[in-house]
Formats: structure tokens, sequence, C-alpha cells
């Protein structure tokens, strides 16, 4: 069996025999000669097959297997799946990556039903339906490429600076947020579970376990029938949680240089690919990000024309909007931190500055839109359950998380942050939709 060579490493091959596998992207049957795009995980390539369209009665074998490699040709269906084995030549004139292979034998690994259920201009419900042949594309693919590149770089600096990575569980006793936007199911019969919300009380589980620093990236679940740009039922959560910090400032601090240092590593290795299929510049942010405390925005905000219309005091999205847009304008960054967040609407676990009873804690937006929300953790078991009592909640439903804080928990802070967001905003795309391989969403549980 001749080696599969990928085609992204065909331009570094010497002119000579070759075996390249892919699916079929594109057939040019013509009178004299035919071309197929084979494309691979890693690009495409120009096969060609000189046609013999018919063989005299006395002709020789070699000419009635050549009518054969013709007829095979003319049968393929867009999507199928080949073995072909033939001779690279480069040809600048090919504009197609400067080479072309001439087809000497080709092998069916699966044939392709003629008629495509999806076509270019298929809404993205269709596509959603067919996404294993709308991920084909290599836009798509370069997608995924994107985010590989984006998590290894987030770990690489995590593990560098001796961080250690949890996989926490996704089966709760008890809701991990808040009993609203909350998937339960029966547990063995006689219990009740709950799928995670976010890693929050495993994080800081891990902080009185003297762990010190720590990161996850995995799935979380909420039960949120929203059918939004940005919402999913289920979604990848990029979190870290760190001890020993004086305020939140310390968790933005790692955070801003962790997604700098995510971001540079995708300008490196995609940037000149996402300029051409994206039309997007990867721009590599500088640090400092921007900070604003909540309520100088609303000012900002409503000098800009625009009020929002929460009562609880928060940004709505058109606020994000408006405040990203000042920020762009004055600061010339895609990031602002939101700091200092009034107690009524943050987590009860969010600690409060004693002058002010504000929240130390932030949202970070990256173009408009929220990626994450960080704070310092109340630490002190005695103000951690007077501020839950506060929030109207139940201590009893809480006692595994509070225990972490009975025999001592050091302080500390972290953040979670949406995958899905920082991609379809690195990538100027218009959903999470088209950056998630496969997305969850109130009416969408298949494929």
């Amino acid at each position: 069996m001749s080696e599969r060579v990928l085609i992204s490493e065909l331009q570094s091959r010497a002119d000579g025999a070759v075996s390249v596998s892919g699916w079929v992207e594109t057939v040019r049957d013509q009178k004299k000669v035919q071309f197929v795009i084979l494309r691979d995980e890693t690009g495409a390539v120009q096969l060609v097959n000189p046609a013999t369209r018919e063989v005299a009665e006395d002709a020789p074998a070699e000419a009635s297997d050549a009518l054969a490699l013709t007829e095979s040709i003319s049968a393929l269906s867009t999507g199928t799946f080949l073995k072909v084995h033939g001779t690279l030549k480069h040809d600048e004139r090919v504009k197609l990556g400067g080479t072309e292979i001439k087809i000497g034998s080709l092998d069916i690994a699966a044939a392709a039903d003629p008629e495509t259920p999806i076509a270019s201009d298929s809404g993205m419900d269709k596509r959603m339906d067919w996404r294993f042949i709308d991920l084909r594309q290599r836009r798509n693919n370069l997608i995924f490429r994107v985010q590989t590149t984006l998590e290894h770089a987030m770990r690489t600096y995590w593990v560098d600076r001796d961080y250690i990575e949890l996989h926490t569980p996704k089966l709760m006793s008890s809701p991990s947020e808040s009993n609203a936007e909350l998937f339960s199911m029966e547990y063995f019969g006689d219990q009740t579970a709950y799928l995670a919300q976010s890693p929050q009380h495993y994080k800081q589980m891990a902080q009185a376990s003297g762990f010190g620093k720590i990161f996850e990236i995995g799935d979380v679940f909420r039960a949120d029938p929203s059918f939004t740009s940005r919402h999913a039922t289920e979604f990848t959560s990029v979190d870290a949680e760190i001890s020993w910090i004086d305020s939140h400032e310390d968790v933005a601090a790692m955070q801003e240089e962790l997604l700098a240092t995510a971001i540079a590593a995708v300008k490196e290795k995609h940037g000149a690919e996402i300029a051409e299929l994206f039309g997007i510049e990867v721009t590599v942010p500088s640090l400092p990000f921007p900070r604003i405390p909540l309520a100088e925005a609303h000012d900002i905000i409503a000098a800009r024309g625009y009020q929002t219309p929460r009562t609880d005091g928060d940004l709505d999205p058109e606020g994000e909007r408006q405040i990203s847009a000042h920020v762009a304008e004055t600061f010339g960054h895609q990031f602002v931190f939101i700091t200092d967040y009034h107690a009524g609407i943050r987590p009860f676990y969010h600690m409060r500055d004693e002058e002010t009873g504000l929240t130390k804690s932030y949202d970070l937006l990256f173009q408009g839109v929220e990626i994450t929300t960080g704070a310092q953790r109340e630490h002190r078991i005695d103000v951690l359950e007077a501020q839950a009592v506060e929030k109207g909640l139940a201590l009893e439903g809480l006692e595994h998380y509070l225990d972490f804080f009975r025999y001592g928990v050091p302080p500390h802070g972290g953040f979670g942050m949406g995958l899905a967001r920082v991609l379809m905003l690195l990538l100027g795309e218009s959903s999470i939709r088209e950056v998630t391989f496969l997305f969850r969403g109130p009416t969408r549980l298949a494929p």
C-alpha cells in the first residue's frame, strides 16, 4: 500500500509517484480531458485524466483500463471519498497550488449520493441539519483549526506557569449557580441530579484543597430558552481560579495576558488564511485592557444618546455595544473590562468592597459582546453565609459548597469565559452556531 500524502505536503515533494486521499469537491468532465478537485483535511489539489471515450474491438488491455477510468471519473458525485494513485507534477500554470496529479488509478472508499442535501445558499438551520457536510468547506475547517490553536495556546500559557488542569463533574447533587436555567434528571431512581451550569463550586474547592492555580476547558449546560446569536444550552467554558490574590484586578491581569498570548498564536499560525477566507485582520490586543466602572459606563452610554432599559442597573446588549464603540473610538481597543458591579446583580459568592459595597468583579467585553464574568470570591464563611441568606438562598441546599470554607480557604478569584463567543468575535461571524461543531439550543438536539 502506497503511503498517503497530505495535500498540504505536495508543494514540498518532488515530481513523481504519489498517493492522496480525500473527497470530491468538483468534477469537470470535458470531451478530451477530465479534471477533479480533490480536497482533504489540509487543502485541495487538481487531478487530471486524459479522457478515453471509446475503445476498438482489438484494443489492448491498457486502452480498456483507460476507458474504465474515464467512465469511473464521469460517474463521480460530489462528496465521494477516494484514494488516488498517480503522478505529481509541479506546474505554475495550475492556479490551485501550482501542482496537479495525473491519475493512474483510483479507488472509491465511499460513494456519495448524487443529490447533495445542502447548497452554498442554504439557510443556517438547513446547514445545521447536515452539519457534517457543511463542515467540509475550507472556511469551516479553518474555524476548528483556529479553535485548536486558541485552546493550545491558553493551555500552554497556564501549564508554563504551573497551573493544574482539572476535569470537574458535570453531574451535580445541587445547582452550581442558581435554580434557574437548570437541567435536572432522575439519578438511580430516588435521587435528582443536575447538569453543571459551571465548574464554579469545584474551582473553589480546588483552592480549599491547596492547589493554588487551576484551569478547565469543558462543557457546561444552561436550560436557557434564549434564541439569540450568542446563547446555547450546551457550550464550552474556559475557566480559571487562582489563590492568594489581593483583588479582582489580579484575575483580570491574568486573563488579559492569557487572551493576548492566545490571539497572538492564532495570528501567527492562521492570520493570512483568516484574512483570505474571513476578510478579518487578526489584531493582537495591547496590554493592559481599558477598565471602566459600571456607573461611569452608564454615563458614557447616556452621553451617546442611549439609556439602557434594564431596571437592575446592568448593561443590556445594546449598552454593551455602545460602551465598546466608545472604547474603540477613544482607546482603539477591542476589549474593555466593566468593573464595580452592584451586589444585587452579582452572585452571593462575589466579594464586596467594605467601603462601597460594590462587588470586586468585572465583565469583559470583546467587540461589544460579553465573553467573561470574573471576580474575587468571598472566602470568609460567616460573610459568605450572610450573603447567601441575603440573596434568599437556603443554606441547607449549599452545605456541600459551604463546607469548603469551614476549614480554611485562601483569598482567591477567577473567571469563566465562553469559548464559542471568543471564536465568533475573533472571526467576525454572526452567530456561535457557525463556530460550534454541533450546536445545542432549545429546538436543536440533533444531529
